[in-house]
């Protein structure tokens, strides 16, 4: 609902940074205008009421009033400031990691109730014990790139078109090369059956039924080569919460 200048907006802080002495400036991904930025005045200030809405993961209702030159944050009313996900170091840089995917994706003044669903489920479901965070991970990486259109073709030969006998995946040619197509592409890899319907599911499947399932280590492997693969070819960018998450993996396997 508008009223003068002040619009009030369903969202999520993406992220939060310093400006001057007490402020924030907040990057909110919102229902209803895609990406906004906006002033979050006197919001380090101990006893701000402002404080804790502008933390990364805060999510709720955000009164902004919209400025012809900037944006400042008039009230806000948090629903969920998931604030389990900081008690568990991993899931802290998942979290963060799922924030700059959602900033790098995310557009201004484009609705973006999907991506906003995908966010918040996938940060719920960090905090569900019985789920790898890998496994939430992955999927959170191959939908959102569905949202976004660049998805690989996971339902036909991405070389002939052909339904039945998909083995193999091309990430140079961007989806799935059937088995009479292998031999004309140099780069094939040859994957499980069980991968390809995870991947058919996590495509086609609403956002609620996304975190319904569970993998076996094989096609979780599987996933995580042909993602990080993928994302290496086609996002010329690197995410620094991505690298932490590396690193502890790396720790934790040693």
């Amino acid at each position: 609902m508008a009223f003068d200048n002040n619009i009030e907006l369903n969202g999520m802080v993406l992220s939060s940074k310093p400006v001057g002495e007490y402020d924030l400036r907040i990057t909110l991904l919102t229902k209803e205008k895609g990406k906004i930025s906006a002033f979050s005045r006197g919001a380090r200030k101990p006893k701000s009421s402002l404080m804790a809405g502008s933390r990364p993961f805060s999510y709720g209702k955000f009164t902004i009033f919209m400025g012809r030159n900037s944006n400042v944050v008039s009230s806000i009313e948090i629903e969920n400031y998931f604030e389990n996900i900081s008690k568990d170091i991993s899931a802290t840089y998942y979290g963060f990691y799922f924030l700059e995917l959602a900033d790098y994706y995310s557009k201004e003044n484009i609705e973006a109730k999907e991506m906003l669903q995908l966010l918040y489920q996938s940060l719920r479901a960090l905090m569900n014990e019985k789920i790898p965070n890998r496994l939430v991970r992955c999927i959170y990486e191959l939908k959102i790139l569905v949202y976004n259109g660049e998805y690989p073709e996971v339902f036909s030969c991405i070389n002939c078109g052909e339904e039945n006998e998909l083995k193999s995946i091309s990430i140079s040619k961007g989806g799935m090369i059937c088995t009479e197509c292998e031999g004309s592409i140099p780069d094939t890899m040859k994957i499980d059956i069980s991968t390809v319907y995870t991947m058919q599911y996590v495509v086609s499947s609403d956002i609620k039924k996304l975190y319904t399932f569970l993998v076996s280590e094989n096609v979780l492997c599987e996933l995580e080569k042909i993602l990080r693969q993928y994302y290496s070819r086609y996002i010329d960018k690197s995410f620094k919460s991505l690298e932490i998450i590396t690193m502890l993996e790396y720790n934790t396997r040693d």
